[in-house]
């Protein structure tokens, strides 16, 4: 197999410098572009597309929320093939993750990762899944929480699921999203088997049209699905 293509956006040399030799030690994993804005890195990808972009959030010219946000478009509209990106950020409950989950990143990760966490990541997200944990992505949710329901109308959480065209077993499953459970917690819990969840989950991101788990869970706390004054 080819080894996984990786850009390293960030303004700091010195970090971008680190990162390349760490990532430069893995024999299925290679550093192929640097940047040191977003906009470079906007720009770098209409000339060699990459599998996994590492991505500040906090750059000049562009930062890493809009260059996510016109990464991502781009890749909407067939202009570049698929990239998945996670976002660096200094803290954990620092709202710009949440821009960042938001605009359709596949997961933040703090600058002080571990090394190891750092390589499982990329692999991670190279293979199709996410680099937040439920329960981190929930306690980011619930700091920024208050701000995301965008409508006052008296509807109750499965109302709001429904009219998303989710069934009660399908929003019983993004809650359980929520609340961080595997597919095997999920299956155990409502005496499925995990193919089923498997099946569900699907079905529940392509209603949503959430990229994976994570989207799934922000548009949950957006619609006021989960999170304060939800009721299930």
């Amino acid at each position: 197999m080819s080894p996984i293509q990786v850009m390293l956006v960030d303004d700091q040399h010195l970090l971008r410098a680190g990162f390349a030799m760490l990532i430069g030690s893995q024999p299925d994993m290679e550093v192929v572009a640097e940047a040191g804005d977003g906009a470079r890195a906007v720009d770098l990808l209409r000339e060699r597309p990459v599998d996994v972009i590492l991505m500040d959030v906090r750059m000049p010219v562009k930062d890493g929320i809009a260059a996510t946000e016109e990464i991502l478009a781009m890749v909407d509209a067939g202009q570049i093939p698929a990239v998945r990106i996670v976002v660096l950020i200094t803290f954990d409950t620092d709202e710009y993750a949440f821009a960042a989950l938001k605009a359709g990143a596949a997961g933040f990760l703090l600058k002080d990762v571990p090394p190891e966490t750092l390589l499982a990541s990329i692999r991670q997200v190279h293979e199709g899944g996410s680099v937040v944990a439920p329960t981190t992505t929930r306690r980011l949710l619930e700091h920024v929480g208050p701000m995301l329901v965008t409508s006052d109308a008296p509807e109750s959480p499965r109302d709001r699921a429904r009219r998303a065209g989710l069934t009660d077993r399908e929003t019983d499953i993004l809650l359980a999203m929520v609340t961080g459970d595997s597919n095997g917690e999920i299956a155990g819990r409502m005496y499925l088997s995990e193919a089923t969840v498997k099946t569900h989950v699907r079905r529940v991101l392509a209603k949503l049209d959430a990229r994976d788990r994570v989207q799934a869970v922000v548009w949950a706390y957006e619609h006021g699905v989960a999170g304060p004054g939800a009721v299930r």
